[in-house]
Protein backbone atom coordinates (compact mmCIF):
# COMPACT_ATOMS: atom_id res chain seq x y z
CA UNK A 1 0.00 0.00 0.00
CA UNK A 2 1.29 3.51 -0.74
CA UNK A 3 2.28 5.83 2.08
CA UNK A 4 0.24 8.91 2.87
CA UNK A 5 1.92 11.82 1.09
CA UNK A 6 4.08 14.04 3.31
CA UNK A 7 2.26 16.76 5.20
CA UNK A 8 3.04 19.43 2.59
CA UNK A 9 1.38 17.37 -0.14
CA UNK A 10 -2.00 16.85 1.56
CA UNK A 11 -4.48 19.67 1.07
CA UNK A 12 -7.70 18.08 2.33
CA UNK A 13 -8.63 15.40 4.85
CA UNK A 14 -12.18 14.09 4.42
CA UNK A 15 -13.72 12.14 7.29
CA UNK A 16 -16.82 10.04 7.55
CA UNK A 17 -18.57 10.46 10.91
CA UNK A 18 -20.45 7.51 12.39
CA UNK A 19 -18.34 4.53 13.44
CA UNK A 20 -15.30 6.29 11.99
CA UNK A 21 -14.77 9.01 14.60
CA UNK A 22 -15.99 6.74 17.39
CA UNK A 23 -15.83 3.01 18.07
CA UNK A 24 -18.86 0.87 17.11
CA UNK A 25 -18.98 -0.40 20.71
CA UNK A 26 -20.76 2.86 21.59
CA UNK A 27 -23.76 1.23 19.86
CA UNK A 28 -25.01 4.51 18.44
CA UNK A 29 -26.14 2.76 15.28
CA UNK A 30 -28.18 0.28 17.28
CA UNK A 31 -30.32 3.20 18.39
CA UNK A 32 -30.53 4.62 14.87
CA UNK A 33 -31.44 1.24 13.37
CA UNK A 34 -34.22 0.75 15.94
CA UNK A 35 -35.66 4.19 15.21
CA UNK A 36 -35.51 3.58 11.46
CA UNK A 37 -37.41 0.32 11.85
CA UNK A 38 -40.05 2.02 14.01
CA UNK A 39 -40.40 4.82 11.43
CA UNK A 40 -40.91 2.31 8.60
CA UNK A 41 -43.45 0.35 10.63
CA UNK A 42 -45.53 3.46 11.23
CA UNK A 43 -45.20 5.15 7.85
CA UNK A 44 -45.53 2.06 5.63
CA UNK A 45 -47.81 0.01 7.86
CA UNK A 46 -45.47 -2.97 7.98
CA UNK A 47 -44.68 -5.37 10.80
CA UNK A 48 -41.39 -5.21 12.66
CA UNK A 49 -39.76 -8.10 10.83
CA UNK A 50 -40.74 -6.80 7.38
CA UNK A 51 -39.65 -3.26 8.29
CA UNK A 52 -36.28 -4.42 9.58
CA UNK A 53 -35.77 -6.50 6.43
CA UNK A 54 -36.66 -3.55 4.18
CA UNK A 55 -34.26 -1.29 6.07
CA UNK A 56 -31.42 -3.75 5.47
CA UNK A 57 -32.30 -4.25 1.80
CA UNK A 58 -32.19 -0.52 1.06
CA UNK A 59 -28.96 -0.08 3.01
CA UNK A 60 -27.28 -2.88 1.05
CA UNK A 61 -28.64 -1.64 -2.29
CA UNK A 62 -28.32 2.12 -1.93
CA UNK A 63 -25.73 2.64 0.79
CA UNK A 64 -28.34 4.24 3.04
CA UNK A 65 -31.87 3.25 4.04
CA UNK A 66 -33.23 6.74 3.38
CA UNK A 67 -32.46 6.57 -0.35
CA UNK A 68 -34.72 3.57 -0.86
CA UNK A 69 -37.50 5.01 1.28
CA UNK A 70 -37.52 8.24 -0.72
CA UNK A 71 -37.26 6.59 -4.14
CA UNK A 72 -39.73 3.75 -3.54
CA UNK A 73 -42.18 5.21 -1.02
CA UNK A 74 -41.93 9.02 -1.24
CA UNK A 75 -40.85 9.37 2.39
CA UNK A 76 -40.08 12.92 3.56
CA UNK A 77 -36.29 12.85 4.10
CA UNK A 78 -36.30 15.75 6.59
CA UNK A 79 -38.91 14.08 8.80
CA UNK A 80 -37.04 10.77 8.60
CA UNK A 81 -33.67 12.24 9.56
CA UNK A 82 -35.16 14.29 12.37
CA UNK A 83 -36.77 11.21 13.90
CA UNK A 84 -33.99 8.66 13.53
CA UNK A 85 -31.34 10.99 14.93
CA UNK A 86 -33.17 11.67 18.19
CA UNK A 87 -30.78 9.41 20.04
CA UNK A 88 -28.87 9.28 23.31
CA UNK A 89 -25.19 10.17 22.82
CA UNK A 90 -24.10 9.67 26.42
CA UNK A 91 -22.05 6.63 25.39
CA UNK A 92 -19.73 8.96 23.48
CA UNK A 93 -16.90 10.59 25.41
CA UNK A 94 -14.44 13.35 24.48
CA UNK A 95 -11.28 11.88 22.96
CA UNK A 96 -8.37 14.24 23.57
CA UNK A 97 -5.84 12.05 21.78
CA UNK A 98 -7.95 11.84 18.62
CA UNK A 99 -8.66 15.57 18.78
CA UNK A 100 -4.95 16.34 19.02
CA UNK A 101 -4.14 14.02 16.10
CA UNK A 102 -6.79 15.64 13.91
CA UNK A 103 -5.76 19.15 14.92
CA UNK A 104 -2.15 18.43 13.94
CA UNK A 105 -3.03 17.32 10.42
CA UNK A 106 -1.91 19.51 7.53
CA UNK A 107 -4.41 21.17 5.23
CA UNK A 108 -8.17 21.50 5.47
CA UNK A 109 -10.31 19.02 7.42
CA UNK A 110 -13.94 18.33 6.50
CA UNK A 111 -16.74 15.91 7.39
CA UNK A 112 -18.64 13.98 4.70
CA UNK A 113 -21.48 12.05 6.32
CA UNK A 114 -24.59 10.17 5.25
CA UNK A 115 -26.24 11.47 8.41
CA UNK A 116 -27.84 14.85 8.88
CA UNK A 117 -25.72 17.93 9.54
CA UNK A 118 -27.34 18.46 12.96
CA UNK A 119 -26.51 14.87 13.91
CA UNK A 120 -22.89 15.38 12.86
CA UNK A 121 -22.63 18.51 14.95
CA UNK A 122 -23.99 16.69 18.03
CA UNK A 123 -21.61 13.75 17.59
CA UNK A 124 -18.59 16.00 17.11
CA UNK A 125 -19.47 17.96 20.24
CA UNK A 126 -19.90 14.73 22.25
CA UNK A 127 -16.47 13.53 21.10
CA UNK A 128 -14.77 16.85 21.81
CA UNK A 129 -14.03 17.28 18.09
CA UNK A 130 -16.17 20.34 17.41
CA UNK A 131 -14.29 23.27 15.94
CA UNK A 132 -11.73 21.04 14.21
CA UNK A 133 -13.42 20.90 10.79
CA UNK A 134 -13.71 23.69 8.25
CA UNK A 135 -16.83 22.22 6.63
CA UNK A 136 -19.49 19.67 7.55
CA UNK A 137 -21.38 18.03 4.69
CA UNK A 138 -24.42 16.15 5.94
CA UNK A 139 -26.71 14.33 3.56
CA UNK A 140 -29.12 17.26 3.81
CA UNK A 141 -26.37 19.50 2.38
CA UNK A 142 -26.08 17.29 -0.73
CA UNK A 143 -29.67 17.14 -1.90
CA UNK A 144 -30.03 13.90 0.09
CA UNK A 145 -27.58 12.13 -2.20
CA UNK A 146 -25.76 9.41 -0.21
CA UNK A 147 -22.36 7.87 -0.46
CA UNK A 148 -21.46 5.77 -2.40
CA UNK A 149 -23.26 7.61 -5.26
CA UNK A 150 -20.69 9.55 -7.32
CA UNK A 151 -22.89 12.67 -7.26
CA UNK A 152 -22.44 12.93 -3.48
CA UNK A 153 -18.66 13.11 -3.80
CA UNK A 154 -18.90 15.49 -6.76
CA UNK A 155 -20.97 17.87 -4.64
CA UNK A 156 -18.38 17.88 -1.84
CA UNK A 157 -15.47 18.29 -4.27
CA UNK A 158 -17.11 21.26 -5.97
CA UNK A 159 -18.41 22.92 -2.80
CA UNK A 160 -15.07 22.57 -1.01
CA UNK A 161 -13.05 23.37 -4.15
CA UNK A 162 -10.71 20.50 -3.36
CA UNK A 163 -8.25 18.59 -5.53
CA UNK A 164 -8.98 14.84 -5.21
CA UNK A 165 -5.37 14.00 -6.03
CA UNK A 166 -4.29 15.89 -2.89
CA UNK A 167 -7.04 14.60 -0.62
CA UNK A 168 -7.33 11.72 1.85
CA UNK A 169 -10.69 10.00 2.52
CA UNK A 170 -11.23 8.20 5.84
CA UNK A 171 -14.20 5.78 6.14
CA UNK A 172 -15.44 2.78 8.14
CA UNK A 173 -17.48 1.40 5.18
CA UNK A 174 -15.06 0.44 2.46
CA UNK A 175 -17.83 0.56 -0.17
CA UNK A 176 -17.68 4.32 0.26
CA UNK A 177 -14.00 4.41 -0.71
CA UNK A 178 -14.39 3.04 -4.23
CA UNK A 179 -15.40 6.34 -5.82
CA UNK A 180 -12.78 8.41 -3.93
CA UNK A 181 -10.06 5.99 -5.06
CA UNK A 182 -11.24 6.25 -8.67
CA UNK A 183 -11.10 10.03 -8.36
CA UNK A 184 -7.48 9.87 -7.25
CA UNK A 185 -7.82 10.22 -3.47
CA UNK A 186 -5.75 8.29 -0.96
CA UNK A 187 -8.18 5.99 0.88
CA UNK A 188 -8.15 4.94 4.52
CA UNK A 189 -10.45 2.19 5.80
CA UNK A 190 -11.04 2.23 9.55
CA UNK A 191 -11.71 -1.42 10.37
CA UNK A 192 -12.12 -2.29 14.03
CA UNK A 193 -12.83 -5.98 13.39
CA UNK A 194 -9.86 -8.36 13.00
CA UNK A 195 -9.64 -10.21 9.75
CA UNK A 196 -11.48 -7.68 7.60
CA UNK A 197 -10.26 -8.02 4.01
CA UNK A 198 -9.54 -4.76 2.22
CA UNK A 199 -10.35 -4.37 -1.46
CA UNK A 200 -7.87 -3.10 -4.02
CA UNK A 201 -9.39 0.39 -3.68
CA UNK A 202 -8.22 0.64 -0.05
CA UNK A 203 -4.76 2.17 0.37
CA UNK A 204 -4.64 1.84 4.15
CA UNK A 205 -6.54 -0.48 6.49
CA UNK A 206 -6.17 0.82 10.04
CA UNK A 207 -7.44 -0.34 13.41
CA UNK A 208 -6.36 2.76 15.35
CA UNK A 209 -7.34 6.01 13.69
CA UNK A 210 -5.61 8.05 16.38
CA UNK A 211 -2.27 6.31 15.87
CA UNK A 212 -2.54 6.49 12.10
CA UNK A 213 -3.41 10.19 12.04
CA UNK A 214 -0.73 10.95 14.59
CA UNK A 215 1.87 9.46 12.26
CA UNK A 216 0.38 11.31 9.28
CA UNK A 217 0.49 14.60 11.18
CA UNK A 218 4.21 14.17 11.82
CA UNK A 219 5.01 13.71 8.14
CA UNK A 220 5.41 10.67 5.85
CA UNK A 221 4.05 7.55 7.55
CA UNK A 222 3.75 3.85 7.07
CA UNK A 223 0.46 2.09 6.34
CA UNK A 224 -1.65 1.18 9.34
CA UNK A 225 -1.60 -2.27 10.83
CA UNK A 226 -3.57 -4.91 8.99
Amino acid sequence: MPDIPDRAAVETWIFDLDQTLYHPSARIFNQIDARMTAFIMRELGLGRRASDRLRKVYWARDGITLAGLVAEHGVDPVAFLDEVHRIDLRALRPDRALAAAIRALPGTRIIHSNGARAHAERVLAARGLDGLFARIFGIDDKGFLPKPRPEAYAHVIEAAALDPARAVMVEDDQRNLEVPKALGMTTVWVCYEPGGKAGAHVDHRVSSLTDFLGAAGRGPCQPGAA
